[in-house]
């Protein structure tokens, strides 16, 4: 549930961004603008830029950016009601009570008592760690050379060697046992009754980007099987979605992430200082943990472990990050196996060395395939080089797969001529097309579908918001209709409707969006700048071929449902006639 959209923007207006940026981070006026060190990513030359004027800001190095409320999220890892909820304070404007159905309060209420009972077992956790019945616990945490700030830090624990410590717990400060088991917290035996589903083990709290407790891991002190015990999936917990770690690492100020296979890796990396450390949740990396990633950066480091498992595991995440639009390294762990080896062994200034020397994804998938030829033998270094044209169709911009062709080339003494017209002989028989030949068979992740509908449609909105005065012509062609992308469309419905109105209140459009990775990508539509053609003819017909390809694309995407009717098919062919007309016809700016 949100509050009325007025009573946002009552809120949002109320509140000057330049004001409300200017007490977390120091600015400074540059022309129309105010520009200082983005408070969301480390960099040494201002690129946070604030608007009085769209009351916006956006950071052209991380791609942050937003509203007044947008920046309190982000700042204050708040949700969006939390941060309308501060602003409404700061300004005096009393908020009224949101008013949900039966069926809302009840799962909400629900919602809010399984993080009550998670948050209950971390605090019982931690006691126990830190006293007598945890003295193994500790011991083994000290052991492996965490100290005790650290300890604090994330909230480590022990549970006891008992099977139903916590239930008898959490049922005396009052807690449900249907609660407890949905919490992931216990189980019910028909012999033993409640039982705890963690016993005897070292305690790692997981927690959300807003520091609330969703889930555990468990470290048993024994040989007993798993070694490693994971809280399962609840209400509150998507192992898909969450990253151990990430509630310190979003806030770390660096230009980017360090992904490790493990709690203790993380701990030990954020002890050491390299507090952009994260883990997945005792699964494989997923696209759903790439995409938060790429809210905050576009470049990872991977430091899994060195060995076959932690190779596999690495080539996959390569995989899963290029199609999301990220960059990889690899870190180089060896001699050791992980990052907490490496670091007790050899120190902080020999792992920031290794990150320095960060292998390129690329060149360790290519490694990798090395290792399974012998190039000596022609057949066999044919069979390589081919390997090698098939990973290049990874690179659909030409300029980027001429780059590493004309690397690798060097690299392993191949004929760039050669390699070039196996790589276009591999395009031709993939359709024309630069892209993977084969995908992943794990069906996990998957490249984003209609990557250039989408890049024209936002680069139609951008000039929109740029020159508002080109809308009197692009309103005769173009509806937000048009705009296949929901988002796309949305922002597109909202900008029309006020440049119909003779506004421009970009600041407001972002208001309509809860998620900050959308109210980024409706911040850049606002604050990117299109590529300068000074020229009026060449900037007329730039005009046209994206009224045109938003049109056309509307068109296809129509014309392509199933089902359609006789009148369907009489609406697409009166389109396409629309759209040949508007082919020929010629656009004239005023200026």
């Amino acid at each position: 549930m949100r509050y009325p959209e007025e009573l946002i923007e009552e809120v949002r207006l109320r509140n000057d961004i330049v004001d409300v940026v200017g007490s977390c981070v120091k600015i400074q006026k540059k022309g129309s603008s105010y520009f200082g060190l983005c408070p969301f990513h480390s960099e040494k030359s201002p690129s946070f830029s604030v608007s009085p004027h769209k009351q916006m800001y956006y950071c052209f190095g991380c791609g942050a950016g937003g509203n007044v409320i947008s920046f309190v999220m982000n700042y204050e890892n708040f949700t969006f009601q939390e941060a309308v909820k501060y602003l409404a304070d700061r300004a005096g404007i009393k908020l009224p009570e949101i008013e949900y159905t039966q069926e809302q309060r009840a799962k909400e209420a629900r919602r809010v008592r399984l993080l009550e009972a998670n948050r209950e077992a971390a605090a019982y956790f931690y006691y126990q760690l830190r006293h007598k019945q945890g003295e193994a616990g500790y011991r083994y945490l000290t052991g492996r050379g965490l100290t005790d700030e650290t300890l604090n830090k994330f909230g480590l624990g022990f549970s006891n060697v008992t099977s139903n410590d916590l239930v008898k717990y959490l049922e005396s400060k009052g807690f449900d046992d249907d609660i407890i088991r949905e919490a992931g917290l216990a189980s019910f035996d028909e012999k033993y009754g409640m039982q705890d589903k963690f016993w005897n083990r070292v305690m790692y709290p997981i927690q959300d980007i807003n520091h609330r407790v969703i889930g555990f891991g468990g470290r048993v002190m024994s040989d007993a099987k798993p070694k490693y015990l994971n809280s399962p999936e609840t209400p509150v917990f998507d192992k898909s979605r969450n990253l151990y770690g990430l509630n310190f690492a979003r806030t770390s100020r660096k230009n980017h992430f360090i992904l490790c296979e493990g709690y203790m890796d993380v701990i030990a990396m954020h002890q050491a200082g390299f507090t952009e450390a994260v883990a997945s949740l005792g699964t494989a990396f997923t696209s759903g943990q790439a995409n938060i990633l790429k809210r905050y950066t576009d470049s990872v480091y991977l430091a899994y472990d060195s060995d076959g498992a932690g190779t596999a595991a690495a080539l996959r995440a390569i995989g899963i990050l290029r199609d999301v639009g990220m960059t990889g390294k690899v870190i180089n762990m060896k001699p050791y196996k992980d990052p907490d080896e490496f670091i007790k062994n050899l120190g902080a200034e020999a792992f920031e060395e290794r990150i320095k020397e960060a292998e390129n994804s690329f060149f360790f998938e290519i490694r990798q395939l090395e290792s399974g030829y012998n190039l000596k033998d022609p057949d066999e270094r044919t069979k390589f080089t081919r390997e090698i044209g098939a990973k290049l169709m990874n690179f659909p911009d030409e300029i980027e797969r001429d780059n590493y062709l004309s690397a690798v080339c060097d690299k392993y003494n191949i004929g760039v001529d050669s390699l070039k017209k196996l790589v276009a002989s591999l395009a031709a028989q993939n359709g024309g097309e630069f892209k993977p030949i084969e995908r992943p068979k794990s069906g996990i992740h998957k490249p984003e579908p209609d990557a250039n509908i989408k890049r024209v449609q936002c680069l139609l909105l951008t000039w929109l918001s740029d020159e508002p005065d080109v809308y009197k012509i692009v309103k005769e062609y173009i509806t937000p209709d048009d705009f296949t992308d929901d988002l796309y469309k949305a922002v597109a419905t909202k900008l029309f409707a006020d440049l119909d109105g003779g506004v421009m209140n970009p600041a407001a459009i972002v208001s309509m969006f809860e998620d900050e990775e959308e109210q980024a990508i409706v911040a850049k539509i606002f604050n990117s700048n299109l590529t300068e053609v000074t020229d009026k003819s060449s900037r007329e017909k730039a005009l046209k071929d994206l009224v045109y390809n938003v049109k056309k694309n509307s068109v296809d995407q129509a014309a392509a449902r199933p089902g359609q009717t006789m009148e369907d098919m009489m609406k697409d062919i009166e389109n396409k006639k629309a759209l040949e007309k508007l082919r020929k016809i010629e656009f004239h700016l005023d200026s």
